[in-house]
């Protein structure tokens, strides 16, 4: 490797002139050491504390966000919650009008079996036949003692068969009467029977109203919690709009997949009805035809689910007159039915076109034998691909129920990897904060290593330095305890004030 010119300090040796550079280069680094620490570990806290400031700002743009989409959250959930409360007690109206309407009617009925029971109870209580009045007449003739005479026991015979036919009418008489309190218990049979469906109907119709109160004291409870703006409310609602977001997205997709199908199925005919060589903005001008159709039945799908009120995506839809509702619920289903038809018209055209394009190949290879077989079993194609035609724009009309639901529920979704996105921004930033300081300390040390030499001298000569400062404080200390053990004088100047003081305690 070769040094330029301008470099070579010593033009006879290369090697040299290199030392000499590293050496001088080395001392100028040395010399600049300070500055350039200074420099090093000033851009490294300068860039410590921007990044840190960076992540602060993010962490707070999060937490605002955070509650953006917590009132989003709560908001949309307040308004789902409305719209099932709703329902639910237009389900309640309706089941009061139409099933405990007749209560009334139910309570007579009962009232009527009720009273018709009681009258059949009361015809039906046994009453004990009353003993005819001439038994008491007989009963002292029944007292004479038996006797030999042939008048008495002729009289007596006669009176007891008088009282075996008296006893045989009044057996036949009873067993009349159980028979006809027997009839009346048999009537009520039915009755009970007619009783118990009825009541039975109505325990019916109160346990599926219970039901009903139990549904809506939920969802009002859930409404409650909404309204508190709790977390739990909030996690709720998180978690239901993931799933619904996940949910509407797979069906979202099958959807898609459908209308794909339904462009292949009408794009051939259309070529033969708009062009096949002609193009729009580099776009075939059948393929646009046939997309504008698709589009133009679940536009139509998008208006008859507004207008029936399944979906919300328009309020302003929803906020008409109930006779402009219905207008637009006909017109929509009309021309919905009509691309239908439409459709199902181009399948058929598009298998009379495939006949022909078969009939052609056939020609030119000249399978014509083989043409009758194909067309005995073709007409079941051609019923399937109509039926297709016919069916996918109603079936793509029910794409407004996932696609409001993908559309409430994107917004949160994308709330959440927002506000994530976001944190890991912060503590990216924070992370990259502590490695410019960690940088700049490393820094510092490579520069310290870079000009080592100059350093090891100077770090003898600090050792020299210090060893020579501590003999002479080794010295000075010696010296000080020396003086310290040396005895102490007393001073002059103390002496003479206390002379003065005798002195002038003599004179006084």
């Amino acid at each position: 490797m070769q040094i330029p010119d301008f470099m070579m300090i010593i033009s006879s040796s290369q090697g040299l002139s290199v030392v000499l550079w590293i050496v001088i280069i080395m001392m100028l680094l040395y010399m600049a050491r300070k500055p350039a620490h200074e420099v090093i570990l000033s851009a490294s806290k300068v860039l410590f504390h921007a990044f840190h400031l960076i992540a602060a700002s993010i962490f707070l743009a999060e937490k605002k966000l955070k509650e953006r989409n917590k009132e989003v959250l709560l908001a949309d959930g307040k308004e789902a919650t409305e719209r099932i409360i709703e329902r639910e007690f237009e389900r309640i109206d309706a089941y009061v009008k139409k099933d405990l309407a007749q209560f009334p009617t139910l309570q007579r009925d009962i009232r009527d079996n009720v009273v018709k029971i009681d009258e059949d109870y009361q015809q039906s209580t046994e009453i004990p036949p009353s003993p005819p009045g001439w038994t008491k007449a007989i009963e002292p003739i029944a007292s004479i003692p038996p006797s030999e005479d042939s008048m008495v026991v002729e009289i007596l015979k006669s009176i007891r068969d008088t009282l075996d036919k008296g006893q045989q009418k009044a057996l036949e008489a009873y067993r009349t009467s159980s028979k006809l309190r027997h009839s009346y218990l048999s009537k009520m049979i039915p009755t009970l029977r007619q009783i118990n469906k009825s009541i039975g109907v109505l325990d019916k119709n109160v346990q599926v109203l219970l039901d009903r109160s139990a549904t809506v004291d939920r969802h009002m409870d859930e409404y409650y919690e909404i309204n508190k703006k709790s977390d739990k409310a909030a996690q709720m609602l998180s978690s239901s709009s993931l799933t619904q977001f996940f949910i509407s997205g797979f069906v979202l997709a099958i959807a898609i997949g459908g209308a794909f199908i339904n462009f292949n199925l009408i794009a051939r005919p259309m070529q033969e009805m708009v062009g096949g060589s002609v193009y729009m903005m580099g776009f075939r001008v059948a393929d646009i035809a046939a997309l504008v159709i698709i589009l133009v039945e679940i536009s139509m799908g998008l208006f008859l689910m507004e207008s029936l009120r399944i979906t919300r995506l328009f309020p302003i839809i929803g906020a008409l007159e109930d006779k402009i509702r219905v207008r637009m619920i006909i017109v929509s289903f009309v021309f919905l039915l009509l691309l239908a038809s439409v459709e199902a018209g181009l399948a058929y055209m598009r298998e009379l076109l495939s006949a022909d394009d078969a009939a052609l190949v056939a020609g030119l290879l000249g399978g014509a034998a083989a043409d009758g077989v194909e067309q005995s079993g073709r007409w079941i194609t051609t019923a399937a691909q109509m039926g297709m035609g016919f069916i996918l724009p109603f079936a793509l009309a029910f794409i407004a129920i996932p696609l409001e639901s993908f559309i409430h529920s994107s917004r949160t979704v994308l709330g959440v990897l927002v506000a994530a996105l976001l944190r890991f921004s912060a503590v990216l930033s924070r992370f990259l904060g502590n490695l410019s300081r960690y940088i700049g300390k490393s820094l510092v040390n490579f520069y310290d290593l870079v000009i080592f030499f100059p350093l090891w001298i100077e770090n003898i000569v600090t050792k020299i330095e210090a060893k020579n400062s501590s003999k002479e404080e080794l010295k000075e200390t010696e010296k000080k305890e020396v003086q310290k053990k040396a005895p102490a004088r007393k001073p002059r100047k103390t002496a003479s004030k206390e002379q003065t003081d005798d002195k002038t305690k003599d004179v006084s």
